[in-house]
């Protein structure tokens, strides 16, 4: 008869169940294995990526400092790197336009006279007027004024600063005003003719005469009577202020009267105005007079100037 109450086979139970104890251990090895294997390859991929963008990087670099090397070579040899390369280059630019302008100038003046030629009526306002403004070239007798820095070696009386020392936009003024003042028929300051519109200025000790730059010494030629334009000289105030700075420090002054005639080059550059303004009283239409009322002035100021 069976045992009712078999014997439990502890040992027995306790040897099949080892391996399932075991398996967690051997899953665990697998699991760290796989994270390994990742891991290492996450390396791998990130080295790469690293290796592939500092080749890249490089190239790029490489490529722009080619092409920044290539356009330097070729700016070296366009632009000088000096400022008085720089001067020189724009001066000779501005030469080639006022070359142009002058050529442009005289197309349309040729234009113009095959027009009239053709059949159109034109009328100058007189000769006169036309001198006046700059229209023709002026020759005839006058003399020349020609005003300079002082020696680097002169005279330094006490107080005396670097500003005494240099020809100032007020004193070319001065001589050029008190030439009109003495008659002068036509001006020209350096090889460029003066009309009522021309403006210069000094700039340190370089002058800036419609869009072009002069060092000194600064020539004055004017042409009319002689004795006159001297005399106008020799009793202008400020001239006379110019000539005592050329006795205490030795700023240059001479003064020509050519025995032959003076040539006065023609106005080349732009006359259109710019900017104006009507003086007060003046009558600008019948009955309508600058400066009666703030409208009328206001008004008067805008047209003048463009707005």
């Amino acid at each position: 008869m069976p045992d009712q109450h078999p014997e439990r086979r502890v040992h027995g139970a306790h040897a099949a169940g080892r391996p399932e104890a075991a398996a967690p251990s051997a899953r665990l090895d697998d699991a760290r294995a796989r994270a390994a294997h990742r891991l290492a390859r996450q390396r791998r991929g990130r080295a790469l990526r690293g290796t592939v963008s500092i080749g890249l990087v490089m190239a790029l670099s490489g490529a722009l400092f080619t092409a920044n090397a290539r356009l330097a070579r070729g700016t070296d040899a366009r632009q000088p790197q000096d400022l008085a390369g720089l001067q020189a280059n724009e001066d000779a630019r501005r030469e080639r336009l006022a070359d142009q302008v002058a050529d442009l100038r005289a197309r349309v003046d040729d234009l113009t006279q095959q027009q009239t030629d053709a059949g159109l009526e034109w009328q100058s306002a007189g000769q006169a007027f036309d001198i006046a403004s700059g229209k023709l070239a002026v020759t005839g007798t006058g003399i020349t004024v020609s005003l300079d820095d002082a020696p680097a070696d002169g005279p330094r009386p006490a107080g005396t600063g670097p500003d005494d020392l240099v020809v100032h936009q007020q004193d070319l003024q001065a001589v050029i005003n008190a030439l009109w003042a003495g008659g002068a028929e036509a001006m020209a300051l350096m090889d460029q003719r003066v009309i009522s519109t021309s403006a210069f200025q000094c700039i340190g000790n370089v002058l800036s005469l419609q869009g072009r730059r002069y060092s000194p010494p600064y020539v004055v030629t004017a042409v009319g009577d002689p004795a006159d334009l001297l005399a106008a000289l020799d009793a202008d105030p400020a001239v006379r202020a110019y000539r005592s700075w050329v006795d205490a420090v030795g700023l240059g002054w001479e003064v020509g009267r050519p025995a032959g005639d003076l040539e006065v080059p023609a106005y080349d550059g732009s006359v259109d105005m710019r900017y104006a303004s009507v003086p007060e009283g003046t009558e600008i239409l019948p009955g309508l007079v600058a400066g009666e009322s703030t409208a009328t002035s206001t008004q008067t100021r805008r047209q003048g100037t463009g707005g």
